[in-house]
Order: structure tokens, then C-alpha cells, then sequence
């Protein structure tokens, strides 16, 4: 939730020469709602329930592709292992959590998860989903800490991960 998995997916998208999918603009072209109308209306456990069948069918239809996937994606059912098992190159742009709200805070009213939350309870939220979170984040291969870096070397960073050879520890 506003690593810059989006930004960053569209330019490493653009450099690799592969397509870019946001799931979650995915969703929201298959169901015809925006995600907030999806949750406002039919709830969070709907809104999962359709956000797994959709990664699975990208992920058996696609060769390279490069997939954003909200920050929920990989700790429901058993989306983390579909993504896992279709690919190694699976990157978790780490954040703190103060960094976290402080690009969040100007476009809360955008993620549903967030928009009702009051400012000054923003980053105790994303701390307690973060450490929510955190088992499923970690089963990424590549760890990338995001603190203090601009999408340019955030991009870098991640074609450094992706581009180094496969014997190589990162």
C-alpha cells in the first residue's frame, strides 16, 4: 500500500519491453466498479474473493509480465503461494511505516482501506498492517528498502535485483 509498486511497475515495464498489469486496474476493467465501489458495495471478503480469481488468471495466462498487486494481494488465501510458484522474481518494496504515511497522506481518500482513517492515526494503522502483513511479505525473494530513495533509484535498485545472475545471493 503506496510503495510505488504502480510507478515503478510502468517504468520497469517500459525498460524490460514486457507488458505492465496493475491487478487491481485488472478488477476493476472485469468487474466495470472502481475497487472502492467493489468494497463500498459488496465488502472486503467479495472484493478477496475476485482478487484471487483474478491473479490466478493472469498468472495462467501470461508469459513475461510485469504485475503490481495491491498491498493486501499476497495475504489471502493463497495468493503469495500462486505468485511464488509462477515466478522467482517476486520484489517487496520495504518501507518504514512513518515513510509509508507520509506518501499515503495526499492520497488516502483514493485507497479504501485508508480513507476513513484520521491523519494522525494513519501511521499506527499501516504499523499494525504492516506487522499483519509482514509473514506474507517476507516470502518474496528480493527485499528491497525503499527509505529515502527516488523512483529513479528505486528502479535502479530492482533492475540491479531482477538483472544480477541467478547464482548470486541478494
Amino acid at each position: 500500500m503506496g510503495s510505488g509498486k504502480t510507478t515503478l511497475g510502468k517504468a520497469l515495464s517500459l525498460k524490460k519491453n514486457v507488458p505492465f498489469i496493475d491487478l487491481d486496474q485488472y478488477i476493476e476493467m472485469k468487474e466495470g466498479a472502481s475497487v472502492r465501489r467493489i468494497f463500498k458495495d459488496r465488502g472486503e471478503i467479495y472484493f478477496r474473493k475476485i482478487e484471487s480469481y483474478y491473479l490466478s488468471e493472469l498468472l495462467a495466462s501470461q508469459e513475461d509480465f510485469v504485475l503490481a498487486v495491491g498491498g493486501g494481494t499476497p495475504c489471502f488465501g493463497n495468493n503469495m503461494q500462486l505468485i511464488t510458484d509462477s515466478t522467482e522474481m517476486v520484489v517487496y518494496l520495504k518501507y518504514q511505516p512513518k515513510s509509508l504515511a507520509e506518501r499515503l497522506l495526499q492520497e488516502k481518500h483514493l485507497r479504501p482501506l485508508i480513507a476513513d482513517i484520521v491523519d494522525t492515526d494513519l501511521e499506527d494503522f499501516i504499523r499494525k498492517h504492516l506487522f499483519d502483513r509482514n509473514p506474507f511479505y517476507m516470502q518474496a525473494k528480493y527485499h528491497i528498502p525503499m527509505d529515502g530513495l527516488t523512483d529513479v533509484e528505486g528502479l535502479k535498485a530492482i533492475e540491479r535485483v531482477i538483472d544480477a545472475p541467478k547464482s548470486s545471493s541478494i
